[in-house]
Formats: structure tokens, sequence, C-alpha cells
């Protein structure tokens, strides 16, 4: 376990640790010789039983209050330190306040440099101790009164935060995750890097995900709480000795190690604000989180500002993009970086562009702001709003690959391919669907159908192919859709020839027995008919599926379209793609009429065009399964 000082520049915090554990814990030459910390210093106490407890030393002053803030993640029990000589100042107040809005759950309060005042004057600064600590999460902290120099009171307290030093089980499920605070390199060792383990768990031998880099590493070696071991855990201090294509200068303190490749880091995230100064919209801050730090905004939700005290939904905008997890924790200071004004908690890490403010949006959020729920009924929750990616979700609650897949063993609802929805959402998407295409074949009642990339684009535009393709297969299944030589339609609108153009339908037929593409002022003369007439009944016959215009008045008889589809499949399975030069020698035809083949097909949606190369795009048309007989039969209308 680790314990964090807090406190006023000048009050004892280091020299506590020093009195606590035998050692010192500034360890820069500037420090020894100002007398003060500067960064963050780390000392350790071995215990008989083989524990080791863990002590981060902060600086107090008002300049480094950006590295104090580095040395709180992952951080259970916090010493805040209060100079008997002094009393409560105003680090001693922003220490406080930043341990509070970081959800730091254990505070021990210190008064320190007790040899320097008399009985008198430390029972009042007890007292005013207490009751400055009534409005904290902690009116209760434990408080020592201390002398480092004399070592009064020094064995109590230590009794007392060994008696904390709770032993945490090995975290289950969870992927690990370490923020570096530092890194240099050792002769014969090389690369080191140091921080605290927020999540999961490292052994020797793994293999991590390097943020700042980018790139695979490898662990060497790993020392825990100062001491070598052979895997580290959530909560732990370690040092990871690391193998790979970086050196020291590629990595800076805010980098992350991660156990697998982290998706895209966010720039825009949803919160819950907790405001200690007035806090207005689109305020200029500073946003520390973990060891790093960067610039961004505030935009608020519900409020047009927020006064002291008060809390609120926001959306952060951040200059720089951080990897981030649900429940997080960011510290924001003003734009000058020398106040502290507020605390964020993390509650979702991608926002929607639309609809920020609505009524439903909000009451959502807070709901995620609100008690925290298992995650079977988290997952539940957010599926009802939408989609669920599980990988995104896995991600923000830091699940590994077992722990999302007993999760989802207990959820219901329909899961396509990494994604999950809500019963009543899959039931929602089958409507629109149905909806959307009464509403086309009103529109184009001349039309048989629409195609499946069509009838996603129109119904389900922000939809994944693979979940709309599922949806299409059960309606299709229920009989609630039709599909006809690879258009959808509903059911009840159906085609069909009049008697008198059934008959001249059975005069043209033949013409298409081959495979040449043929005229409509050739088959007018040959049928002896007005080309009007003529063009008006393949017009018919190519909704009914019979033939196929690849250009104006020049057609195809469907099955040699799908023969040439097939053709092109071939040509991209071989190459990669289509060309007129390829596709020409297949078919034994022109140049110009290849070309034209192939832009037909672009403007079917079948391919789509690179250059004068032609990439499949939606492979299910023109297929085998639409050359069945589920059209309807060709009769009077």
């Amino acid at each position: 376990m680790i314990f964090a000082t807090a406190g006023h520049v000048d009050h004892g915090k280091t020299s506590l640790l020093t009195a606590l554990t035998g050692h010192d814990a500034d360890r820069l030459p500037e420090e020894k010789k100002r007398g003060m910390t500067i960064d963050l210093g780390y000392v350790y106490l071995p215990l008989d039983d083989g524990r080791i407890a863990g002590f981060i030393d902060v600086p107090g002053h008002e300049k480094f209050l950006a590295n104090m803030l580095c040395g709180l993640s992952g951080i259970p029990h916090a010493l805040l330190v209060i100079a008997a000589d002094d009393g409560i100042m105003p680090q001693t107040r922003e220490h406080l306040a930043i341990l509070q809005l970081s959800g730091i759950p254990r505070l021990t309060v210190v008064i320190s440099k007790c040899d320097l005042v008399d009985e008198t004057t430390l029972q009042a600064q007890s007292r005013a101790v207490r009751h400055w600590l009534q409005d904290s999460p902690w009116p209760d902290a434990p408080l020592f009164a201390v002398s480092s120099v004399q070592g009064l009171g020094i064995a109590q307290l230590r009794q007392h935060l060994l008696d904390n030093l709770h032993p945490s089980g090995l975290p289950q499920g969870q992927r690990f995750r370490l923020a570096i605070d530092r890194a240099f390199s050792l002769s014969g060792a090389g690369l080191v890097v140091t921080g605290t383990a927020l999540n999961g768990q490292v052994a020797v031998g793994d293999r991590l995900w390097l943020s700042g880099r980018d790139s695979q590493v490898r662990v060497r070696s790993l020392h825990v709480q100062n001491t070598a071991a052979e895997s580290g855990q959530a909560g732990q201090r370690i040092a990871l000795n690391l193998v790979g294509d970086v050196q020291k200068q590629d990595i800076q303190r805010g980098d992350w190690l991660f156990d697998t490749q982290p998706p895209a880091p966010s720039q825009r995230i949803a919160v819950q604000l907790h405001a200690i100064e007035t806090l207005t919209h689109w305020q200029a801050v500073h946003i520390h989180h973990a060891a790093r730090h960067i610039t961004g905004r505030v935009c608020l939700l519900d409020h047009s500002q927020l006064a002291v005290s008060e809390s609120g939904l926001a959306e952060l905008v951040l200059d720089q993009p951080l990897w981030l997890a649900d429940g997080d924790r960011l510290i924001l200071r003003d734009a000058s970086a020398r106040h502290t004004i507020a605390g964020a908690k993390i509650l979702e890490l991608q926002v929607p562009e639309r609809g920020k403010r609505q009524n439903a949006r909000l009451d959502y959020l807070r709901q995620l702001s609100g008690p925290a729920q298992p995650l079977a009924e988290q997952l539940q929750r957010q599926s009802e709003q939408q989609a669920v990616a599980l990988d995104a979700f896995a991600w923000a609650k830091q699940l590994d690959s077992q722990a999302i897949q007993a999760l989802l063993s207990t959820c219901q609802g329909q899961q396509v391919e990494g994604w999950l929805y809500h019963p009543a959402h899959w039931q929602s998407m089958q409507h629109s669907v149905l909806e959307r295409l009464a509403m086309l074949h009103q529109q184009q009642p001349d039309q048989l159908g629409a195609s499946r990339g069509r009838l996603r684009r129109l119904a389900l535009p922000g939809q994944p192919e693979a979940a709309v393709n599922l949806l299409l297969n059960q309606l299709l299944q229920q009989g609630l859709l039709c599909q006809t030589r690879g258009w959808l339609h509903l059911p009840e609108h159906v085609l069909s020839f009049t008697a008198q153009e059934q008959e001249q339908w059975q005069r043209l037929a033949p013409c298409f027995a081959g495979s040449e593409p043929q005229w409509v002022r050739d088959l007018a003369r040959l049928l002896a008919m007005e080309e009007t007439d003529m063009r008006r009944l393949l017009h018919k016959a190519a909704r009914l599926g019979h033939v196929v215009a690849v250009v104006q008045d020049r057609y195809f008889a469907t099955h040699h379209v799908h023969h040439m589809a097939d053709i092109i499949r071939t040509l991209c399975e071989q190459h990669g793609h289509a060309d007129a030069a390829h596709f020409r020698d297949q078919l034994g035809c022109g140049r110009k009429l290849a070309i034209q083949i192939l832009e037909f097909y672009d403007r079917s949606g079948f391919t789509r065009r690179l250059a004068d190369r032609h990439l499949l795009r939606e492979s299910m048309l023109f297929g085998s399964a639409s050359l069945q007989a589920d059209a309807p039969a060709a009769g009077p209308q």
C-alpha cells in the first residue's frame, strides 16, 4: 500500500517521512541545497511480515503543484501535514481540496513540529483543524501530533499507518494500466520507468503497450515497492525495466503502459464537475489527470455557470487527447494555473455530436453520475440509449476479455460482431427499416425496392454493416421483408406485367437468350414497335428483373449481368481489384463496352472506383441468391 503526503510548504512533510522510515525522500541536489521538495520523492518501510509500506513525498510550494498532482494517482490514503506553529495555511486548504476532488478515500492528519509550541497552542490548533474538517469527507479523520526532530508521536503514527496497511487483494478481470511519472537509464539494465499501477497486474516477460511511443515493449524485470519481484498489481509502486525500440528521451511524464494496444484517446468527454471556485461556460482551464497535464475548455451542460460548492454536468474539450477510463478523476485549475477551481469525474469517453442538452441526455448523464451500479446494469442502461461497442465499453471499464465475456453472459440483447443492442433498441431499428422502406415504395412505386446498402444508408446510416445485415436477415426470416433478385421490399409491394405487356415480353424474351447486349432501337425494329413503347416495356422488364440497362437504351439479360458480376468477384479475389483490361479479356468484348459495364456496377453500388481500379463494395448484390425464383409471377395487374 502507498501513502502520499500533502500540506503547505515547509510544514515538515519530508522530515516526517524520514522519521517514519529512516530514509530521506529528497533525491535531487537542488532539493538538498534549498531544503525544499521540488519533485516527487519515494521512500519505503519494509515490515517483518514481508509487506512494504510505500510513501510518496510531494512538494508543498504552489509553483510545484503540478508535480504534487502527479503523485496522487491511485493513492488510497493521504497524510495531511500541518505545522503546529503555522496552522492551516493557503496551500493546506488547496491540498485538502485536491485530496477531496481526487476521491482519495482515507485521510490521516498530522500536526507536525509540536515541539515548537506549548500545549495550549497545540490544543487550539487541534480544535481548529477538527472544526475545519467538519465540511470535508473526513470529519473524523485520525489526528496525530508529532515532532520529527524529537521523535514525539512518531511511533504511534507509524503503528496507526501499519494498522491501516490492508493488503489489497489481487484485482480480477482488470486490464493493467500504469501512469509513468519517471524514466531513467541504469548501467547494465537499460531503460527503467516508474509509476503507480491503477489497474490490473503485470509480470516479468509481459508485453505492454507504451502510449507515448505507440509501440510494444517487454518487461525484462520489475521492482515492487523498491524490492525485486516477479509480478506487481494495482495500488503498488512499480519500477519496470523495459526492452524494446524505445529510449529514455522517447518517454515523457504522463505516458502510459497498457497491457494491450489502447483505442484512440479521447478529445471530448462528459464529466460531473464539482466547483470550489466560480466556473463559467467555455472557461479555459488547466487539466491534470494521473501524471499528465494539459489545457482545455469547459462546456457546461445544465448550468450557465457553477458557483462555489456547486456540482453540474459538463463536457471537457481537451487541447490534447488523453487516455482515460470511466470514473477517473481530473483536477481543473484556472487559466493561469495558480488556483484549483474544480474536480471532475469522468462519465463518458465519447460524447454525441448533437442533442447534448436534451432532457433525455441530461437525465442519462445524471444516472451515470449517481451511485455506482453493477456493471451488468450499467451495460444494460447504456445499450438502451444506443448500440454499445463492446471493445469501447471494456476499455472504459478497464475489463479484460474474460471479464467482458462473463459480463455479456448475464446481459440480454442482440450481439453482433462486437456490438450489443438492447432488445427495445433492436426492435426500434427494425421498425425504422420497415417504415423507411414503406416511404420509399410510396415515393417510387415503379421501383422494386432497395439494395441492402441503400436501405442501410436511408434507415440506419450510423449502424455497422454487420448489424444491419443481421437485422435484415431476421426480418426476411420473419416474413416482414422480401428479397427479389437482390432487392429488398415489403411483401405487399409487387410489380407485374399487364396482359398486353406479358404478350409483348414473350415475343421479346428470346432476344435475350444469349450474352449479347441489345439496343432499344434494334429491338423496336425487330418487333415492329415504336421505340417509345419498346423503351417503356424494357423499363418495366428491368424493374421485374428480366433485363438490366448498363447504359441508356442498352440492355443485358439479368442472368448475364450476374455472370459478369461473378467475373468481377474472381478478379478481385485474384488481384484485389478489377480493371478494364482484365475484365475485357475475360468477357471477350471491346474496351469501350467493358468500361461501360464496370461503370454500371460502380453506379449500382456493387463496386467503387479508385483511379482505374474497381473494388468490391457490396458483394451481396448480383449474387447467386438473387437469381432464385423468388419474384412474383408476371401477370395482369
